[in-house]
């Protein structure tokens, strides 16, 4: 049985793709802080590792008590505050920081040494960047900033993964239905907007358990997936 460890498993996202898995026949370790929100993947497979992604003893812990390990969806992150650069405060610029920069890192660093001396050694970390890697919205200096620093671990990962069989992969996700896109459009209907083209999160689900189930001489190395008509190509 193939497994994997999902971050940020208890909503959007994360929750969706570890469904997916589920449904698929994977062990599946899901990490998250709302324990609660954990517990409604109950599964035969699934293995709830509630955990703070900032806090560096707890991820050690939760990786150490899953085993040996396939693959990494280090999916958990944040926006923080959408306004301009002069209106963010340090403390939420420092906690997006920590949540999708640290957070990453502190897991990604698990995951690697895990594959890197199990046996078989190897395995493969998908992390979820963000279509603001590549073109950024109004208001998300935070986020936006955090998203280019996962694109340079993604591909430190890839460099010092190939010595161990270790394979890394981005995948920049544009407009799902998830709890973000539907505050912003909140604010969009606020300010008289069209609503933003989205897309299923299924859509996404799909989309990570086709990078995970390459064999592992194959690595998708960075994929993007976003709401067909959503404006990113021809953008000003």
């Amino acid at each position: 049985m193939k497994s994997i460890i999902i971050t940020g498993a208890s909503r959007g996202i994360g929750r969706t793709t570890a469904q997916h898995f589920l449904d698929h026949g994977w062990r599946v370790g899901l990490i998250a802080r709302d324990a609660d929100g954990l517990a409604h993947l109950a599964h035969a497979n699934a293995v709830l590792l509630p955990c703070d992604v900032t806090d560096e003893a707890q991820v050690n812990g939760a990786f150490a008590r899953f085993g040996h390990l396939d693959v990494l969806f280090n999916n958990a992150g944040m926006f923080g505050p959408q306004a301009t650069i002069d209106e963010i405060a340090l403390a939420d610029w420092q906690q997006v920081i920590d949540v999708n920069l640290t957070g990453m890192f502190l897991c990604a660093r698990a995951a690697f040494r895990q594959m890197r001396h199990q046996t078989p050694q190897g395995g493969r970390i998908i992390n979820n960047g963000s279509i603001s890697a590549h073109s950024p919205r109004e208001g998300s200096t935070c986020y936006t900033t955090t998203k280019h620093g996962v694109s340079g671990l993604t591909k430190t990962l890839t460099l010092d993964g190939r010595a161990f069989g270790i394979a890394a992969g981005q995948i920049d996700i544009g407009n799902a239905r998830t709890d973000l896109v539907r505050d912003l459009e909140v604010e969009r209907a606020a300010q008289g907007l069209e609503p933003l083209p989205t897309m299923a999160i299924e859509d996404v689900a799909r989309a990570v358990f086709a990078m995970a189930s390459l064999p592992p001489e194959a690595n998708v190395q960075s994929m993007m997936i976003m709401a067909t008509t959503m404006p990113h190509i021809g953008r000003g």
